[in-house]
């Protein structure tokens, strides 16, 4: 003889309205992160919300000013990608370096940075320098040439961050990578590229996960 039976199960701490809702051990309230590409996040295990997995920032055009900056980041931000498209400034000497800032008014960190950044003109002549000031994406060889590229920082401890730059320039050609190093005083909640001349042209944005 054969015994057919139906089984319902359920998670504990679901229920039919909602994953993962108040009682058995759930959350407390109904989450449903119905935005494509969100995902279930807390920041200390007390409350729940639907989080975009990875946050894209407010695109900043600096023309006119010398610093491109993203502040209020939340504390449990472990990687942060730093994007910027044809940035230029009219003085030639200028240096443009990605820094880290800490506090509600950022204070920015503007020395300390260890690491190298090697650089390649037109694919034959090639140099390098030492970090200093922060994360280097220009040393200044060229005026109102653009600069393409990515700054990926990333937390490696407590309130050390590791930065890996990655860049382009047109115009007069040249090409970057580097890396680095730097120790904060607290924890991280801002970055900015700054320029030594203010700059004429160019888009800036972050992501942050």
């Amino acid at each position: 003889m054969t015994i057919s039976r139906n089984i319902s199960v359920m998670a504990q701490g679901a229920s039919s309205s909602g994953i993962l809702a108040g009682g058995y051990g759930g959350l407390g309230a109904s989450i449903l992160p119905t935005t494509a590409g969100n995902v279930l996040f807390t920041a200390d295990g007390s409350v729940w919300s639907s989080t975009a997995k990875i946050v894209q920032g407010t695109s900043v055009a600096p023309s006119g000013t010398a610093a491109a900056s993203f502040t209020s980041l939340p504390s449990w931000v472990k990687r942060i990608t730093v994007q910027f498209s044809a940035l230029t400034s009219a003085t030639a000497s200028a240096t443009m370096v990605v820094q880290l800032g800490t506090g509600a008014t950022p204070t920015y960190t503007t020395s300390g940075y260890t690491g190298t950044l090697g650089l390649t003109f037109n694919a034959t002549a090639s140099s390098a320098s030492a970090l200093s000031s922060g994360f280097t994406i220009n040393t200044g060889y060229a005026a109102n040439s653009p600069i393409y590229g990515t700054v990926t920082i990333t937390n490696l401890t407590g309130n050390t961050w590791m930065g890996t730059m990655s860049f382009g320039r047109t115009g007069t050609l040249m090409s970057g990578v580097g890396g680095g190093i730097i120790a904060l005083g607290a924890t991280l909640t801002a970055v900015q590229i700054l320029s030594s001349a203010n700059y004429n042209g160019g888009t800036v944005n972050i992501l942050y996960e």
